[in-house]
């Protein structure tokens, strides 16, 4: 069955709330992501490669803000049989959802969702962790511990897979970069009105950092490899290595 089509933000709003992951946006996000993240098909595919490259056997992988499970599953189905994943999603209705998908799956490798802030989850044992699309809605300050306590409950050697949409500090490179994504998503289909309304929404709840800042970051909260492996306009995906 394909996707609901997201159709959230196609009427005009009279004024336009700050987003948030409820109901409404669950029952299209998969549609809503495919047509908004360019090269989200990609990272898919590359969260499974990483789990066979750093799943260690007996330990856990995290997937922070698993929304509807389409990061969980790749973890499920390419991670040792003897890992256990868990998924953690601060929106009951994301984790309802993920629930549903992942009880189609028959996957060997055990799971549990938590319906819980990420920021009092505690990471232990873990020998991959994904965090998708999720840091860039916390408070900028509150970032760096997340990532550190990230790093304390890793394994030596595990993973973090790290994806955001980035701010460039070049002021021509951000402009440009806005434009192209604003092209994407209307080759994808969206209307102008619906463009505009969903960054409103956006800018009111997510705080892109630069390159350099999540580099930084990730070193100092003690991953020893720290790079970026997947640039799709204003997306980019970092893993970094305990």
């Amino acid at each position: 069955m394909p996707p609901r089509k997201d159709t959230v933000y196609a009427e005009p709003l009279s004024s336009i709330e700050a987003f948030q992951f409820d109901a409404t946006v669950a029952d299209v996000f998969q549609d809503m992501i495919e047509r908004s993240v360019p090269g989200y098909g990609l990272l898919l595919q590359l969260i499974g490669s990483f789990a066979e490259r750093y799943g260690q056997p007996n330990s856990n992988a995290y997937d922070l803000g698993c929304s509807l499970g389409a990061s969980t599953l790749q973890l499920r189905q390419h991670l040792p049989s003897t890992c256990h994943v868990i998924g953690i999603d601060s929106s009951s209705a994301m984790i309802e959802r993920c629930q549903a998908n992942l009880a189609r799956d028959h996957s060997a490798t055990t799971y549990e969702l938590k319906n819980d802030d990420l920021r009092a989850v505690t990471i232990e044992n873990a020998s991959i962790v994904v965090l998708n699309f999720t840091l860039q809605f916390l408070p900028d300050h509150e970032r760096p511990a997340v990532l550190k306590r990230i790093a304390d409950g890793m394994r030596p050697g595990g993973v973090l897979l790290l994806a955001e949409k980035l701010h460039y500090e070049n002021h021509g490179e951000q402009v440009l970069m806005t434009d192209l994504h604003q092209d994407f998503k209307r080759y994808k289909g969206y209307s102008d009105v619906e463009i505009a309304q969903k960054r409103a929404a956006l800018e009111q709840v997510l705080v892109p950092n630069t390159r350099a800042e999540h580099l930084e970051r990730l070193a100092e909260a003690g991953f020893a490899v720290q790079q970026q492996c997947v640039r799709c306009l204003n997306f980019e995906a970092f893993i970094a290595i305990r």
